[in-house]
């Protein structure tokens, strides 16, 4: 669902979530995949409008993750849970986003900036990782802010994900 607000420029972030099965902390990378439980899809949604701070203290502090990508609707994710061991190797899966069958993201997990059992090993480091919990792991390139393309009431957004499933979603307007 689209906020109701003039001005609302509403992104598009296909991603691999990684679903943690064991409660754990500070895990060392090469034993991370022991905590997983399964996979699932995530549309990271981001509001582009709301990124950036008119008047921020420093300009380290400029840009307002929180509010870009907290709204209710923020986050779509499904359709389910892929166990681990159905999944091969979660750092070489094909990973596409269409908007209106329009193909806007299409790359490979293997091009991560930061692998996925690096991710948890420094989550776990801050924090304690309970089952259930879910680490989205970054969006390939391709989200709509860049070219000036947001979404708009009536869109369907597919996201898929090699080995993992497919994730459909209707956007539709607050009003």
């Amino acid at each position: 669902m689209l906020p109701a607000r003039e001005g609302r420029r509403i992104d598009w972030e296909a991603e691999l979530a990684v679903v943690i099965g064991r409660r754990c902390r500070r895990v060392p990378a090469e034993r991370a995949r022991e905590v997983v439980a399964g996979w699932t899809i995530a549309d990271d949604i981001s509001a582009r409008d709301r990124l950036y701070r008119d008047a921020p203290l420093a300009p380290p502090f400029g840009f307002d993750w929180f509010e870009a990508k907290a709204e209710d609707t923020s986050f779509p994710m499904g359709p389910g849970i892929t166990p681990d061991w159905l999944v091969g190797d979660p750092q070489d899966l094909a990973i596409r986003l269409r908007v209106n069958g329009e193909t806007k993201q299409d790359a490979s997990t293997a091009d991560m900036v930061c692998g996925v059992w690096d991710l948890i090993a420094a989550a776990s480091e801050v924090a304690t990782l309970e089952p259930g919990d879910v680490i989205a792991t970054g969006t390939p390139a391709g989200v709509g802010g860049p070219r000036g393309e947001f979404l708009a009431p009536g869109d369907e957004v597919t996201v898929e994900i090699e080995h993992v499933g497919v994730l459909r979603h209707t956007v539709v307007d607050s009003a």
